[in-house]
């Protein structure tokens, strides 16, 4: 109920994580879907980019005016830094204060003078300013690390080598804000050179009571979360894509006229392939560098029947070689025979 500085700043981690789930899984998918040519109706979705802007843009994000109200000079107070909130993020749409200049929250009793709302993308929450400049300065941390860097254990002093006084940087020290919003951009820039997958846990209850399930509370993160939007892309879209190349390099064997060696491009080797399997038109297309697939039965059957062709592959493999080891050991026999009878021959 009473949220300040530190679940401001896990709130804007949530909403950069959130961000870069509706970059990977929504506006990906779909772009991916028109750079390769895919006929496609756009599905509409919340991009949370505007709250991400609202909160660390680098002039007129909260992040900022926090920052710029802990280093300018003069008398300054929580107090002051929600004047500014007022006056700057007045008439953003996710902003909510009874003191800004607009006066649509003017009588909303529900939010005190000495607050500001934020309208996320999993719901409005209302901040207490009190605290929000003492935190950002985090003059605590520095203390501690002079004190850690005069203790005796030689492990604890390594640890904390902003604390060497003849290290003291006459520079006011970064903020605690500043500090956490650099290692937010560290953590995107991060999880973007990767493949990640989500996995998304909903909370039954409030009570954390077994077996209880609240419908309101369950459809509640359902809508916020994005889920009904990835849904309605996902069961719109195609469940599986993969590289011309790899894709024929996998199931050719499926097929006599691209197994062993397909000679020629790729794409017609698995329009060929696909063809000769009678898979159903409207379950594949074909993309500028990739096949699409929609639905995951028919991936199924493709790796279903290529697990069957590998299994009568072996058995070809063995009855081959079982075949040749068998005439080997018959002409050595031959062979050892004729030996033996030459040689006798010759005795008698």
């Amino acid at each position: 109920q009473d949220n300040s500085f530190e679940q401001f700043i896990i709130n804007y981690c949530n909403e950069k994580l959130q961000q870069i789930f509706i970059e990977l899984t929504l506006k990906e998918e779909q772009e991916e879907y028109i750079r390769e040519g895919i006929e496609w109706t756009h599905i509409e979705y919340f991009n949370n980019a505007i709250i991400c802007d609202l909160i660390e843009n680098n002039q007129t994000g909260i992040l900022a005016m926090l920052d710029e109200e802990c280093l300018r000079p003069g008398t300054v107070t929580d107090e002051t830094f929600l004047e500014k909130l007022n006056q700057v993020c007045a008439t953003h749409q996710h902003f909510e204060s009874r003191m800004s200049k607009c006066s649509r929250f003017l009588n909303d009793t529900s939010l005190p003078h000495s607050c500001f709302r934020i309208q996320h993308y999993a719901g409005k929450v209302m901040y207490q300013v009190e605290g929000f400049v003492d935190k950002n300065n985090d003059l605590l941390y520095r203390d501690l690390s002079q004190a850690m860097w005069k203790a005796s254990h030689s492990l604890i002093k390594a640890l904390f080598p902003e604390g060497n006084p003849a290290k003291i940087n006459l520079k006011r020290p970064p903020t605690a804000g500043s500090q956490f919003k650099a290692s937010v951009a560290t953590l995107m820039k991060n999880l973007q050179t990767k493949n990640p997958n989500y996995i998304r846990c909903i909370k039954p209850n409030d009570k954390k009571a077994a077996h209880v399930f609240s419908d309101a509370l369950v459809c509640h993160q359902i809508r916020y979360l994005g889920l009904l939007e990835n849904v309605r892309v996902r069961r719109a879209g195609y469940a599986f894509r993969q590289a011309y190349e790899p894709c024929l390099e996998r199931y050719k064997m499926l097929c006599k006229q691209t197994w062993p060696h397909w000679k020629g491009p790729a794409r017609a080797g698995v329009e060929v392939l696909f063809n000769e399997l009678e898979i159903p038109e409207e379950e594949f297309s074909f993309g500028r560098s990739k096949i699409f697939i929609r639905n995951p039965r028919t991936l199924f059957k493709l790796e279903d029947l290529r697990k069957q062709r590998l299994e009568d592959l072996a058995t070809l493999i063995e009855k081959i070689y079982r075949g040749w080891k068998c005439r080997t050991r018959f002409l050595l026999m031959k062979n050892s025979q004729i030996v033996i009878a030459s040689q006798y021959r010759r005795y008698a």
